[in-house]
């Protein structure tokens, strides 16, 4: 346990040359070196991957720390297990505010300033994320009704400037060559899109594989308390943010919950539900994973995606594009997609260091490169030097490889690395720095590889250029700030508790939503779906949907005020 050293033999051999990771071998049990690397085990609620780090970025983790980081991703009852074993494990990353929240009370975080451990070994986080820590020392501060006020965390997408926004989330891709097949037809609505779906399909009925093509592929893994793909379609077409059991207009603090009559959720679930009618609804839909999905997307078996990552960075290999097919931005004309606006606090999806870690300043040393700019473009865009570097403007840049790797994540990566590009993207799933914060090394730039310089020159393929001339934009945020959107401020929210019983209701009744939703998309007629939307909100009611309701709406009340303080 490297902790096992005093800040005075510490500082010493810092001050004689022996690094910090050169330590690690050293145990508290007889101080005896080892090359052999430290195993963290790195519990992401956001991760889609089980088991050790491999590739890539495995490589650079053993290199600069000699460590290898096993991760453990959320599945049901992972959380429960763990909190009951009283160990969450080395690095925590919470996708879940409330779970964060039962951690800290449980005592299972990790005190950041014990020991001097930030000041020690994340002093870049300790120097450029003032606000963030300030800010999580607030949120302790609520959670333990005033008992204490720590930092056990850092919130994730921090920014070093409030002004900006993200980069635009919903980014509505589609099928471009087939849409300029048709002749560019007006797409101003939902009606409108699915015609226009419906009329890809019957002119391109097979993929590359020979398979059916379908509008969309969805998938369950990621459905919190609705199903997500019909929640983010009501969020990208109307603006809305996800909040509890519905949707929350930040423009003007009205809350929709998800199952209104007419309203906001039930519309887009009807959606799917004439896709699915008109056999334009992948039927593995239900029962596939995320990487099932990604699979079809290469090989265009799916015609439209909300996501950019379920649409166009799965489809747009070099390959495509030199043979003038690409998936890009088609937003209906009335569509508002929300984006998110930047804070120096950052979101809540925390990065902690477990309690029961024996390596605390080691994970706190991972913690502290992910959060470098050379550790955020690592996580997006691979090694540096091998994948990206600085020009000699500072201005950031793909190599030759850093280019194939983004156009094909199957590339092989070589240089000593096994495996290819995809093989070794660190699987963790959670930024610190906003995509679109400011890199302090670079020349003025942003993270965000679309900003970059480099990057906004002449298109490389005759299709890229077709998007640019059709719609008169050079990037997709030109594109969306030219048509309607909505600003979800960013304000220091803090989700309020919900009681044993609640969680309980809540669990309940999340379950029925998510049960009937799909259901209902699977509908073979009218009659069929009108039976499913009466039974899922029967059951959701018979469980306690009132009290669910009652307690997301507080939350938009909370969040309405916040919002109006800004602005006062």
């Amino acid at each position: 346990m490297r902790s096992f050293f005093g800040k005075k033999v510490m500082s010493l051999l810092l001050a004689t040359g022996v690094t910090v990771t050169s330590m690690v071998g050293l145990t508290a049990c007889g101080g005896s070196s080892s090359s052999e690397p430290v195993t963290l085990t790195v519990y992401s609620q956001l991760a889609n991957y089980n088991g050790e780090q491999i590739g890539w970025s495995a490589d650079i983790l053993k290199e600069k720390f000699n460590v290898k980081i096993n991760i453990v991703p959320e599945s049901d009852g992972t959380f429960q297990t763990r909190m009951e074993s009283g160990d969450l494990g080395d690095i925590v990353v919470f996708g879940n505010p409330d779970y964060y929240k039962q951690a800290l009370q449980k005592g299972l975080l990790y005190d950041w300033e014990k020991d001097d451990v930030l000041h020690t070994y994340g002093p870049y986080i300790e120097e450029h994320m003032k606000d963030c820590l300030n800010w999580n020392k607030e949120v302790t501060k609520q959670i333990t009704d005033g008992k204490e006020e720590k930092i056990y965390g850092l919130g994730n997408s921090v920014a070093t400037s409030s002004k900006d926004h993200q980069a635009f989330f919903y980014t509505w891709d589609t099928r471009w060559d087939y849409y300029k097949e048709l002749g560019y037809p007006t797409v101003k609505n939902m009606d409108d899109m699915f015609t226009l779906l419906k009329n890809m399909q019957d002119k391109h009925p097979k993929d590359e594989s020979g398979n059916k093509t379908y509008a969309v592929s969805l998938w369950p893994d990621w459905d919190g308390d609705m199903v997500m793909y019909v929640k983010s379609t009501a969020t990208a077409y109307y603006g809305y943010d996800e909040l509890g059991i519905g949707v929350y207009d930040p423009s003007t603090g009205d809350y929709h919950d998800c199952l209104r009559k007419d309203g906001v959720y039930l519309e887009m679930l009807k959606w799917y539900n004439k896709l699915y009618q008109n056999g334009l609804v992948d039927p593995d839909s239900m029962t596939q994973t995320y990487d099932n999905m990604a699979e079809k997307a290469r090989v265009g078996g799916i015609l439209f995606s909300i996501f950019n990552y379920s649409g166009s960075l799965q489809f747009n290999t070099d390959a495509h594009l030199s043979e003038d097919k690409m998936m890009y931005s088609l937003r209906p004309e009335e569509a508002s997609p929300i984006v998110y606006g930047l804070g120096t606090t950052g979101s809540d999806w925390y990065w902690a260091i477990g309690s029961q870690s024996k390596y605390p300043d080691l994970a706190m040393e991972v913690i502290n490169f992910l959060a470098t700019p050379e550790g955020t473009l690592m996580m997006q865009y691979g090694p540096k030097g091998e994948c990206w570097d600085y020009d000699e403007e500072k201005n950031t840049y793909f190599t030759e490889h850093g280019k194939k790797c983004q156009n094909d994540k199957k590339t092989a990566m070589g240089n000593g690395h096994e495996g290819t590009y995809h093989d070794g993207e660190l699987q963790i799933n959670n930024t610190i720095w906003a995509l679109d914060s400011t890199n302090p090394e670079s020349n003025g730039e942003n993270y965000n590889k679309d900003s970059w310089k480099s990057n906004i020159t002449e298109a490389d393929y005759k299709i890229q250029q077709d998007w640019r001339d059709k719609t008169g934009c050079d990037t997709l945020n030109q594109y969306f700030e030219g048509g309607k959107f909505l600003v979800m401020p960013e304000i220091k929210y803090v989700q309020s508790s919900q009681s044993d019983e609640l969680k309980t209701t809540w669990k309940q009744v999340t379950a029925a939503i998510r049960e009937g939703s799909w259901k209902a998309m699977y509908s073979k007629t009218d009659a069929e779906y009108d039976k499913h939307v009466a039974t899922m909100i029967k059951d959701a009611d018979s469980y306690g949907y009132d009290k669910c309701l009652e307690w997301s709406q507080g939350e938009a009340d909370a969040k309405t005020a916040l919002i109006q303080a800004l602005e006062n």
